[in-house]
């Protein structure tokens, strides 16, 4: 059984900093692709960054690019997005994401998902 949980969201102004986590617990992490998605109040969730099963790949919605980076820590089962320059627009629920994809980069692939957390920033 998959499980995933999210850390790291909270209340940051505008130009500021936060690193989102998630522990995932379970098989197989290593040989996976990972991803954030995110969702705002009224809209559809999105993507925001995957990263391939060895961490050599990553992929970024044009939003973020630029001020986002995803990495991982296999031997710690972790996915951390590193969140800087932070705009208004970022505010959301941010969700991690385990792929039945090594490459991480098949938004469709994702199945497994943890309870998100909030991320609110304000201006």
């Amino acid at each position: 059984q998959v499980q995933l949980v999210e850390s790291g969201g909270g209340l940051v102004q505008a130009g500021g900093s936060l690193r989102l986590s998630c522990a995932a617990s379970g098989r197989g992490f290593s040989f996976y692709g990972m991803g954030w998605f995110r969702q705002a109040p009224g809209k559809e969730r999105e993507f925001v960054a995957g990263i391939s099963w060895t961490g050599t790949s990553t992929n970024y919605a044009d939003s973020v690019k630029g001020r986002f980076t995803i990495s991982r820590d296999n031997a710690k089962n972790t996915v951390y997005l590193q969140m800087n320059s932070l705009k208004p627009e970022d505010t959301a629920v941010y969700y991690c994401a385990r792929s039945t994809d090594p490459s991480g980069a098949v938004t469709t692939s994702f199945p497994y998902w943890g309870q998100g957390t909030q991320v609110t920033v304000s201006s």
